[in-house]
């Protein structure tokens, strides 16, 4: 049994013309090509396919995922220890989800939040080794430093600040505004305002490439699915890419 494109792309979230685009640099090739250039995907297709999302959804681009798939040809190892990193991760969202009720509880009840309730599931060094291959230890180490040194209420502030953020931008997305709009606009100079508030980003360094940076982050939010989701999706998350690459190139 094979599926078309169109189903393949419905079933995994995704999109026809990302699967082409896995088709075109070899990482994914469908099982047979139709009389009618259609291309469809069989069950050992699928599989391929899965593992591609879940190393995107570890952070690994395409590249390093095609170097994962030349070095591990056994996609049921593979795929025993893409399930125990889902474990962890549904362990730690279930604390976040029980953190989060605590905190309404509390605040609903008028009791004393409690700092280590509040944060419980929220790890900050997360993405420690990603954010050091791309930018740096000492920009890691900076950031990390900052971070550790803010009060409960500044933490708090800091997430409140990052959420509204994201929903503003999800809202102006759905609305049709255009990228260049002076609200989307507007949107994108908070947005790069943010990102200079971080300290040991190459957006907060003096002389640093701060244009460079903002445009090459836009592009991550769209293809890292983790990003993507901050901003309603792809599609969201291409609106925001859009707007803050106008921005960088008449401001930054």
């Amino acid at each position: 049994m094979d599926w078309s494109i169109q189903d393949v792309a419905r079933m995994a979230g995704t999109t026809s013309r990302t699967l082409r685009h896995y088709d075109d640099i070899g990482l994914l090739k469908p099982s047979r090509v139709g009389s009618n250039g259609y291309r469809y995907y069989n069950g050992a297709a699928l599989l391929q396919l899965q593992r591609i999302l879940l190393l995107r959804g570890l952070g690994l681009g395409l590249s390093a995922i095609s170097e994962v798939f030349q070095h591990e040809t056994d996609a049921v190892k593979a795929l025993s220890r893409h399930l125990d990193w889902l474990r962890q991760e549904q362990e730690r969202l279930s604390r976040q989800v029980l953190s989060v009720q605590h905190t309404i509880a509390t605040v609903k009840g008028g009791g004393e939040l409690m700092a280590g309730k509040m944060f419980d599931g929220f790890d900050h060094t997360e993405y420690k080794d990603e954010v050091e291959q791309r930018w740096g230890k000492e920009a890691y180490a900076t950031s990390d430093a900052w971070w550790r040194g803010l009060g409960t209420e500044q933490k708090r502030a800091w997430k409140v600040r990052a959420e509204k953020l994201g929903t503003d931008w999800i809202a102006a997305s759905g609305s049709g505004l255009a990228a260049d709009s002076p609200e989307a606009q507007d949107l994108a100079r908070r947005h790069v305002d943010w990102l200079t508030s971080i300290p040991g980003t190459p957006a907060s360094e003096s002389g640093g490439d701060v244009r460079g940076y903002v445009i090459g982050l836009a592009e991550m939010y769209v293809v890292d699915p983790r990003f993507a989701a901050n901003y309603g999706g792809e599609a969201g998350a291409g609106f925001v890419r859009d707007a803050l690459r106008v921005y960088a190139e008449r401001n930054l």
